[in-house]
Formats: structure tokens, C-alpha cells, sequence
């Protein structure tokens, strides 16, 4: 096939990441900038949001950044707002800040306060930034959206209750998006991340914690922030043109729990 590059090139697509200022995160700001997007790198930290779209620019691709709070509407109109008048249209957007989990949920310890928070932050916030920018999608005849959700949302483990549920409730707001979306252009899938070498795993995850990983997980390492990455890459393409509603779980082919 003389067109197979073509169907992973994004030149002339404006990509909107939020929490692009480190792991899986800026992998996402990363390839589809190498793949020929412009990159709308938004993050709560702008110096770290600055620093990925200024990795970018160095490498060659095209990028600019914003300091963004997803539990900020008017942040988040901000945000798509600074893409368009940058970029004059927003075509690829990657829901990728996520909060909760850890195994740290222990149900008669923790308040209506916190199920708020991790609702609104990790099923509100794509949900709103979706309805922002599918105009801009319809209009520019491109559109794809990436959640990135968990293996949490299908698992059943003890302590994850809230982090685990608010992880299913992105896949099915997907899944449902879909039918509401697919008329107006624009596809919408879920990346889950198995257990992936990032800073934050980095802080807890111990020799012993990664074997007993591994045991239930077929291909023998944990992921890298690349693994994600390009599952992301994929779902913006035109590769997967005739593709939406779907959650693709990139684990290794298994689940990396302790027991």
C-alpha cells in the first residue's frame, strides 16, 4: 500500500491534550505532534505545559501551551478557546487528566467531598471539553476524541470503588457519545492504561510490587508511556476512520494487580 504513511499522518490537524505536562500525557503531545499535528499542550502547571511544547519545537513539531484547571469551566473554554485562535480549529482532543485510585479509596474513610471531585474531574471535565470543541470539529469535516480511562473501569479491587466506577462511566459516556457524535464527524474511543512506568507509578512501585504484577500479565513488562502513546495515535488518525464508541486496553494482554 503506497498511502500506508498517509494514514497515520496528522499534518494539518490542531491536537488539544489536557494534563500534556508529563507522562502519558506529554507522550500524546509528543507523537501527534510527530505524527504532524499542532499541539495545544494544556497542564494545572503552565511551566510544565511550556516545557513539553518547548521538547516539541526542538524536535521539530509544532506547539504551544496553556495553564489549565479541568474543574474550571471557564479554564476549559479558555482552553479551547486559545486552540482555535491559534491554530483556527481544534480536530484531535486527548482527555487524558485523570485523578483518584491507588488502592487509597477505603470506602468508610472517605466523604461525599472527595466522590465529587474525582466525578467531576475525570467524567465532567472530558464531557464538557467533548461539547466545546465538537463545533470546531463538524465544521473543519475532522474529529476525534481520546478519554483516556483505566483497566480500573473493568476490574473489581478493593479501595478503587470511586476512582474504578468513575473510570467505567467515561467508557460508557464514550461508548453512547458516539451515537451522538458520528452524525456530526467526529469519533470519540477510550485508551485504558495497564500499570505504565510513569513518575507517578514511579513513587510507589517497588521490585517486589512488579513481580507480583507480572504474573498476571502474559507479556512479561509493565507499559511505557510510548505503549499509550501510540494506541492514542491511532484512535486521532485517519487509520481508524471507521472506528468509535470502542475502549482499547493496552496491558500487556493481562491486568496488573498484587494478587
Amino acid at each position: 500500500m503506497k498511502d500506508i504513511e498517509n494514514l497515520f499522518d496528522l499534518s494539518g490537524k490542531v491536537a488539544v491534550v489536557t494534563g500534556g505536562g508529563d507522562g502519558i500525557g506529554k507522550g500524546c503531545c509528543r507523537i501527534l505532534a510527530a505524527a504532524g499535528a499542532s499541539v495545544m499542550v494544556s497542564d494545572l502547571s503552565l511551566e510544565k505545559a511550556q516545557a513539553t511544547a518547548e521538547e516539541i519545537k526542538a524536535e521539530g513539531g509544532k506547539a504551544s501551551a496553556v495553564g489549565c484547571n479541568v474543574l474550571d469551566d471557564n479554564d476549559l473554554t479558555a482552553l479551547v478557546d486559545n486552540a482555535v485562535k491559534t491554530y483556527g480549529t481544534v480536530n484531535i482532543l486527548v482527555n487524558n487528566v485523570g485523578l483518584g485510585g491507588g488502592g487509597r479509596e477505603n470506602p468508610f474513610k472517605i466523604d461525599k467531598a472527595y466522590v465529587e471531585r474525582i466525578y467531576a474531574i475525570n467524567v465532567f471535565a472530558p464531557w464538557q471539553l467533548c461539547k466545546l470543541v465538537a463545533p470546531y470539529m463538524e465544521q473543519s469535516g475532522y474529529g476525534s476524541i481520546i478519554n483516556i480511562t483505566s483497566m480500573s473501569s473493568l476490574n473489581n479491587e478493593a479501595n478503587m470503588a470511586i476512582y474504578g466506577s468513575s473510570k467505567a462511566a467515561l467508557n460508557h459516556l464514550a461508548s453512547n457519545l458516539a451515537y451522538d457524535y458520528g452524525p456530526m464527524g467526529i469519533r470519540i474511543n477510550s485508551v485504558g492504561p495497564g500499570a505504565t512506568h510513569t513518575n507517578a507509578l514511579a513513587s510507589v512501585l517497588t521490585p517486589e510490587m512488579e513481580e507480583r504484577m507480572l504474573v498476571h500479565t502474559p507479556i512479561k513488562r509493565l507499559g511505557e508511556v510510548a505503549d499509550i502513546a501510540r494506541a492514542v495515535l491511532f484512535f486521532a488518525s485517519p487509520a481508524s476512520s471507521w472506528i468509535s464508541g470502542q475502549v482499547l486496553m493496552v496491558n500487556g494482554g493481562g491486568v496488573q494487580t498484587l494478587d
